[in-house]
């Protein structure tokens, strides 16, 4: 008997043992063994993969945090690759993850480490160096000023944890704002309130369509006059859905973003498109100039673009006589439930990939807890409205006078910018951050595909209904790979991906085992019995 249980446990974990090498594409990284000391004798070279989008000052930043770091280990080297997106870096990743050619440290997102894990040992587990006593945070043989375990927010944290384990540290961290001309918000006769709703800012947005007998826009005097104008449509979608508490993903995969909320979400923003109150980012261009321009009132975009906002903003593409004089408010983005508002925690983390070389992994860990201190942190946060991702920077002398001078120049202390910043200070606990795992950057995507394909085909003066929403739910689900993933929501699974097929046999193999073996047992169990009564009987 104990052998039938013991073959038959054998078998569940063999079953329970291919389906969990077959979710998602993941694979079981190994724990990364610390060395006892740093060779300090020997040279190593590092190279760190970074984002910057032309911006000078961020990339000053980069290079004296590397050659400060380099002042405390000389002998580790760190060679620098800047990229003008975060999608570029994801892109070159994947394209050396077979090659082993990654870079030591990059700048990335969660929804990018998620897919690096599907290769074997791409990426380094962080919990044994984040512990450990000599190189962890506040390690006794850290030579620089690191924060403690303790001092890094842990809610930034959490959100670089994957599988069980932290892949990343946060970096920076931004939400999204709604910039407001308040100005003509007053003109059109109404008054911003404390919480924007999505009621308010449709309604708000129809009204300031209404044109002259010339043709142009009654509240501008101009040609041109996009109300509502949103940069991010898949963040858009995204919150909308969480603010309704509506199906988008779990954490192991499942799709939840096909229901009925989002088909009436996508109905109104055709309804508000064919009005003219609202378009996006990839249709009509950067919010931020029309707003500079007096041709928009609602520019939703991240509080890091906060220095492209108003008619004092650092950054414009715009000429500038075409820029407007108002007042700008910001706000956190329109909510359903303004008791219990909802906001994207966003920015960039750092990870450390695995190489052969462990003494590599530990001089590359190093450096990115360097750009965690203070002297790394809080420089950069002044350049736009990020925030520091630990509480040694929040509560440092010269963050806090940063904040205090708001206002009092057009430069660092720019009063949107500064706006932006205390916004998410003040909403920390009302950010989330959506499910991470292989494929949900995919998913992601599809969520602004999802707003973006609506309002062009509104704009064609297409038919937006039951049949249009059903078909671009199949055409979208398709196109971004979602019914590989799941098929939560859907009518159909449609063609299994080869991986889930070979998995689907596997399985049925192994059951198919399991019943033969216990047939078998059971045709033994009866020839036993059949030969004992008849040696009774003689």
């Amino acid at each position: 008997m104990r052998n039938k249980k013991r073959i038959a446990a054998a078998l569940c974990a063999a079953v329970t043992a291919l389906t969990v090498s077959g979710c998602h594409g993941s694979r079981k990284t190994a724990e990364f063994s610390v060395p006892a000391e740093l060779d300090e004798s020997r040279s190593i070279n590092i190279t760190f993969w970074a984002k910057n989008d032309t911006n000078r000052t961020q990339t000053d930043i980069y290079r004296k945090a590397i050659e400060d770091f380099q002042s405390y280990y000389p002998n580790v080297t760190v060679d620098m690759r800047l990229y003008t997106d975060y999608g570029k870096i994801y892109n070159d990743v994947i394209t050396n993850i077979p090659t082993k050619t990654t870079p030591n440290v990059c700048i990335t997102y969660p929804d990018h480490i998620a897919t690096y894990m599907t290769g074997e040992n791409t990426v380094v587990p962080l919990d044994a160096l984040m512990s450990d006593a000599k190189y962890g945070f506040g390690g006794s043989a850290v030579k620089f000023d690191a924060p403690t375990y303790s001092e890094v927010i842990p809610k930034y944290l959490d959100e670089c944890i994957l599988s069980g384990q932290h892949y990343a540290l946060p970096y920076m961290r931004s939400t999204e704002a709604c910039y407001i001309n308040k100005d003509m918000v007053e003109k059109l006769g109404y008054t911003i309130p404390d919480v924007l709703t999505w009621d308010f800012i449709w309604e708000v947005s129809d009204a300031a369509t209404e044109k002259n007998d010339d043709g142009t826009f009654r509240i501008n005097g101009q040609k041109v006059m996009i109300p509502f104008i949103y940069k991010s449509t898949d963040n858009m979608m995204i919150q909308m859905l969480k603010q309704l508490g509506a199906g988008y993903s779990d954490s192991a995969g499942n799709i939840g973003i096909f229901n009925d909320e989002t088909k009436q979400i996508l109905y109104t923003v055709s309804d508000h498109v064919k009005k003219g109150a609202f378009s996006t980012f990839k249709i009509s261009s950067y919010p931020g100039n029309f707003l500079n321009a007096g041709q928009c009132i609602f520019a939703v975009d991240s509080t890091a673009g906060a220095t492209w906002m108003g008619s004092h903003a650092t950054h414009h593409d715009i000429a500038e006589d075409s820029i407007i004089e108002f007042e700008t408010v910001v706000k956190p983005v329109p909510q359903y439930d303004t008791a219990h508002p909802q906001m994207i925690s966003q920015g960039p983390s750092v990870c450390v990939f695995n190489k052969d070389d462990p003494q590599e992994v530990l001089a590359s860990w190093l450096f990115t807890q360097f750009l965690l201190t203070n002297g790394v942190q809080i420089p950069y946060a002044k350049t736009e409205g990020y925030i520091p991702v630990t509480y040694k920077a929040h509560e440092s002398a010269e963050y806090k006078e940063y904040l205090a001078l708001g206002g009092t120049d057009n430069g660092e202390h720019y009063s949107v910018k500064i706006d932006a910043t205390k916004l998410l200070l003040d909403n920390i606990d009302n950010t989330f951050i959506t499910p991470v795992f292989n494929g949900s950057a995919s998913l992601r995507d599809a969520a602004g595909q999802l707003i973006e394909a609506v309002a062009k085909s509104t704009r064609r003066k297409e038919t937006v209904d039951e049949a249009y929403i059903e078909k671009l739910y199949d055409s979208t689900a398709s196109l971004y790979r979602l019914d590989s993933i799941s098929a939560e929501g859907k009518a159909e699974l449609g063609e299994l991906p080869d991986g889930a097929k070979a998995l689907i046999i596997s399985l049925i193999c192994v059951w198919v085992l399991i019943g033969i073996y216990f047939a078998a047992q059971a045709v033994r169990e009866k020839v036993k019995k059949k030969r004992k009564e008849k040696a009774v009987t003689e």
